[in-house]
């Protein structure tokens, strides 16, 4: 990349920081999903409303995030074209966490020592 390239979207370094569960699947109308995942393997503080996480090799949005679990919405293109279009509760999925949001909590937890 050189300086002035303008970049969009998620950085995704192909990582698998741990595996969680999917507890539930809901329909949100014309054709779009909203699916919940566990917070149990992966640090729950990397993950934050708003921010990416990559599941099984898609980035996606968090659109909400609680103590144990976390949510992502996915539109009837991401159903469609990726795997996660076949997902199911009781499924076990790869997560990767932002790695921006990584190293700031890495770097925030050495300064507090």
């Amino acid at each position: 990349l050189r300086p002035d390239t303008l970049l969009g979207g998620h950085f995704v370094q192909g990582h698998v920081d741990g595996v969680e569960k999917i507890v539930s699947v809901t329909d949100e109308g014309g054709g779009a999903r909203r699916v919940r995942f566990t917070l149990l393997q992966i640090d729950s503080d990397t993950v934050v409303y708003k921010g990416s996480v990559t599941i099984d090799g898609v980035s996606l949005t968090l659109a909400a995030v609680g103590e144990d679990w976390f949510e992502v919405a996915l539109v009837p293109t991401t159903l469609r074209e990726t795997t996660l279009g076949n997902a199911k509760v009781g499924d076990f999925v790869n997560i990767e966490t932002d790695i921006l949001a990584r190293t700031v909590v890495q770097v925030v937890r050495k300064m507090q020592k």
